[in-house]
């Protein structure tokens, strides 16, 4: 499977876990002047952005280390401009990450959430 395609792979396997686990979809590659937000989806009144990374191994930190701090930055900031957008500035929110990452041989793969993967700095105590 080439990477692009496993990369979508991953997004649907991504919102198919959520899905099941009670999560509703608000947006799906949701565009913003920072970039991209993978998944929006929403649970228990809580607004949740989730970042997907699909890897075809656990080489150089594996999918969930790729979520590093100038992407953690750039996606607060997109998610700023969605909670603009639509009005949510009262709703609380978290970020998410789902890494799916092919098994050894590449025959099966694994799905890791990390609910709360990080918290934005705000510039602000919490």
């Amino acid at each position: 499977m080439k990477r692009r395609s496993f990369g979508r792979f991953g997004e649907w396997i991504a919102l198919i876990w959520l899905l099941i686990r009670g999560y509703r979809l608000r947006h799906r590659n949701w565009r913003g002047p920072s970039g991209e937000l993978d998944l929006v989806m929403s649970r228990r009144g809580e607004v949740v952005f989730v970042e997907v990374k699909a890897r075809s191994g656990r080489e150089f930190g594996g999918a969930l280390g790729a979520v590093n701090r100038p992407k953690q930055a750039a996606l607060t900031r997109t998610a700023s401009a969605y909670i603009s957008r639509f009005g949510l500035w009262d709703r609380p929110c978290r970020f998410d990450v789902i890494a799916v990452e092919k098994a050894y041989g590449g025959l099966s793969f694994t799905v890791t959430h990390q609910v709360n993967a990080f918290r934005p700095d705000l510039g602000r105590r919490m």
